[in-house]
């Protein structure tokens, strides 16, 4: 296209100047490729499947002249927007779910333009198939009718269900849920369901079967994922009824009753029996077999007994007839009977109140077992009464009512004329609770409608639940806590453990048993929960004071609990304290206390707590003892030998005591023992000699061990010197010196080592024990 600028002639005289203006070429997109992402989208395929906001495709384009180009998406009037593009780098996003199923095929107007030229193409996207759909049944619900004679492996139906996806997702198996527990099966490729082999169905046991299917497809690829989808139906199997039961009397036993003023040709009574089988009940004919004696007849349709003669030409007062109910076919075939007799009596008084009967006669207390919570709208088939008037007309009209807690049952009839079988039904099923009644007592009231007497009578009526085992026994507490003294001779109580269960009967009955660590000295009653120590259990708070274990109430079913026991031995003082071997002798420094220790083998306190006292010194005591401790000290103003020289005669200051330690249980024990105190100044200058007599001051014996090879080499010199330093008091047994030295020396006096001789007796009881010599 040539473009020609004219300008002003003034203009076009001065200056003429042509400018040569190039055509202007339409832009275009470059070729698209099979699988290609770039061009404009011809061929283009997407999986329904794709994420909303995927970048999916980008247009690419040219101009000829080489001017910038821009990119466009548009669509037809009253088409779904799926995409968008950016128009300046053509990249085409999607913003729109793709479907398959609802729209294969997308058409899109895609453009290109370079500012003065647009190019517009129509191109179609294909939209292929991803497994996203799930199996759909048609045609349901699914209810079929299937007579109880049918045999086993018939086809009774077939199901279909179809998936909208294409390839393996769209194909479909069949199967059933709990198919051991089905009576049917199903064909997995065609949906066609038939009663399993060996199996046959039963009206009179099951009315109705469903029967759950599972179509499942083949599977297929779903945003990357292998996905299968599966749904399910229930199909309803309907048994239909077929004649094989032969028919029963409703309401037996018959007892029907003719007066005196009752006219010939009077409905005494009517009896009714039904098909036994239910579903398709044949009509049932009724026949007197015997027992008539030409004074009644029957209607071999309604089962009305009329007397056909006048009640004075009855010759017996009571009659008992055969009678028989035949099932009539649909050709009018009789087949199955049954037969039930039915006792008339012949009254001559119209004075009788409505009167409850049973299957043995008048009756006024019925009773029935049962377990809880029957199906609302179930008769109590075990209650077998009849309620009669053997008054006629008005006076034999009634009313039957339930006196008790209410809106549980219900009676039928409600009004009768003469004699009706009484049937309760179920009402309320949840107030027929095991735990709430264990016995549902009513009574029923017949009383009478037109008459001014109002006669009237009641029956009892007993319903005994019986119960599930549904309960667990439980103990009243989580844990039981006793206490025991140790000195509790075996087979002693310890303490009882108590678990109820709610259930009835053996279900009710809790049985104990003991286990755990801590059991071994424990047994346990089993039907009392009584704990028990071991006959030949010794609880000993010494050794073990602390036991616990579990206890485990079951039931017979096994059903059980467990309660924990902790058991606390209580200590008792049957131990005494015992002094410590090297109580015999102590040597005490002035100024330094000495201890005594005795040992209680109690476990707790106050039992194993001694106390210490002194029970026998010498006149002149200058010993104190700390109660708690067992320290002896030397009493508080003896600071040297010099005082204690000073106060006693006992110059060789070796004391002789006797002391006690205590328990603080009740009753309390204590133990003796002599200890003998050697009372010593503490010496400055310490030789190795003198150290080691000091360290050993305590255990005599040792020191002595320790000094016998030096008392041998000693033993000629100490002799020599004892004759003549030393003589022997014949009376007191002990060595004195010839003459005592009084004088006291301005420095250190001198100390004098002595070692007695110890001689060891047996202790001739448990006072003595400790005694040395």
């Amino acid at each position: 296209m040539k473009h020609i600028r004219h300008f002003a002639p003034s203009l076009f005289l001065s200056l003429v100047h042509v400018c040569l203006v190039p055509a202007n070429y339409a832009p275009y997109f470059f070729d698209n490729g099979d699988r290609s992402t770039n061009g404009n989208m011809a061929l283009l395929s997407l999986s329904e499947d794709t994420p909303v906001g995927t970048h999916v495709y980008t247009l690419n384009g040219t101009d000829p002249e080489g001017d910038p180009v821009t990119y466009g998406l548009t669509y037809e009037a009253g088409s779904r927007r799926y995409f968008s593009v950016d128009k300046r780098f053509g990249n085409v996003t999607l913003i729109e779910e793709l479907d398959r199923e609802k729209e294969d095929e997308i058409e899109v107007i895609v453009s290109i333009s370079d500012g003065l030229s647009t190019v517009s193409e129509k191109v179609r996207i294909l939209v292929t198939d991803a497994n996203d759909e799930s199996p759909e049944f048609i045609n349901t619900p699914y209810i079929v009718q299937v007579p109880e004679n049918t045999p086993s492996g018939s086809s009774i139906f077939k199901i279909e269900a179809v998936d909208r996806d294409t390839g393996s997702g769209g194909s479909i198996t069949y199967f059933l849920q709990n198919i051991h527990a089905n009576k049917f099966t199903i064909d997995r490729h065609s949906g066609v369901l038939r009663i399993k082999t060996g199996i046959a169905l039963d009206y009179e046991k099951s009315r109705t079967h469903f029967v759950v299917v599972v179509a499942k497809d083949g599977g297929g690829k779903l945003r990357g994922d292998n996905k299968v989808f599966s749904a399910t139906t229930t199909v309803t199997v309907n048994v239909e009824d077929v004649q094989d039961t032969p028919p029963m009397f409703i309401g037996t036993p018959y007892y029907g009753y003719v007066y005196e003023d009752t006219l010939a040709g009077s409905e005494v009574l009517t009896v009714v029996a039904l098909d036994g089988d239910r579903g398709k009940p044949n009509s049932i004919h009724y026949c007197i077999v015997n027992g008539d004696e030409g004074s009644f007849e029957i209607s071999n349709t309604t089962g009305a007994i009329s007397v056909i003669k006048s009640p004075n030409q009855l010759k017996k007062e009571v009659y008992e007839l055969k009678v028989q109910a035949s099932e009539v076919s649909q050709e009018g075939d009789i087949s199955v009977y049954a037969l039930a007799t039915v006792t008339i009596r012949v009254v001559d008084l119209n004075n009788h109140p409505p009167t409850f009967y049973g299957e043995n006669g008048p009756q006024n207390r019925f009773e029935l077992t049962m377990y809880e919570h029957p199906p609302e709208g179930e008769i109590l088939r075990g209650l077998k009464i009849t309620v009669n008037d053997s008054d006629q007309g008005a006076n034999a009209k009634f009313n039957l009512r339930l006196v008790g807690p209410g809106g549980i049952f219900r009676v039928v009839p409600q009004t009768v004329l003469n004699e009706a079988q009484v049937t309760i039904i179920v009402e309320n099923s949840a107030a027929i609770d095991y735990e709430k009644f264990k016995v549902l007592t009513f009574k029923l009231l017949a009383i009478e409608v037109n008459t001014p007497e109002k006669f009237s009578s009641t029956a009892d009526v007993a319903i005994r639940l019986l119960d599930t085992n549904d309960n667990v026994p439980k103990f009243s507490s989580d844990y039981y806590i006793a206490r025991i003294p140790e000195n509790s001779p075996g087979g002693s109580n310890v303490v009882a453990v108590t678990a109820t269960d709610p259930d009835s009967g053996l279900w009710g009955e809790v049985k104990y048993s003991i286990y755990g660590t801590g059991a071994d000295l424990f047994l346990i009653h089993p039907s009392t929960g009584i704990i028990y120590t071991q006959p030949w259990a010794t609880l000993d708070a010494e050794v073990n004071s602390k036991y616990n274990f579990y206890v485990k109430a079951e039931d017979t079913d096994g059903k059980y609990s467990l309660a924990e026991v902790f058991i606390t031995v209580l200590d008792v003082n049957d131990h005494s304290p015992e002094f410590n071997e090297n109580i015999q002798e102590k040597t005490m420094i002035i100024g330094s206390p000495v201890k005594i220790e005795a040992i209680d083998q109690d476990a707790e306190e106050p039992n194993n707590i001694v106390d210490y006292s002194i029970m026998q010194a010498d006149p002149a005591n200058v010993f104190d003892i700390d109660q708690s401790t067992g320290e002896i000290k030397l009493k508080s103003y003896i600071r040297s030998l010099d005082i204690v020289h000073n106060i006693t005669k006992n110059k060789d200051c070796i004391w002789s005591l006797v002391v006690q330690a205590k328990d603080r249980g009740s009753p309390s024990f204590s133990t003796t023992a002599v200890l003998k105190i050697d009372i010593t100044e503490e010496t400055p200058h310490k030789g190795p000699m003198a150290a080691f007599l000091m360290q050993t001051k305590d255990n005599p014996m040792k020191a002595l061990g320790v000094l016998a090879g030096v008392m041998g080499i000693m033993v000629m010199i100490t002799v020599m010197i004892s004759t003549a330093m030393f003589w022997r008091n014949k009376r007191s047994n002990k060595i004195m010196p010839v003459r005592r030295i009084i004088k006291k020396r301005q420095a250190h006096p001198p100390r004098t080592v002595r070692m007695e001789w110890l001689k060891l007796r047996r202790p001739s009881s448990a006072a003595e024990k400790f005694i040395v010599e």
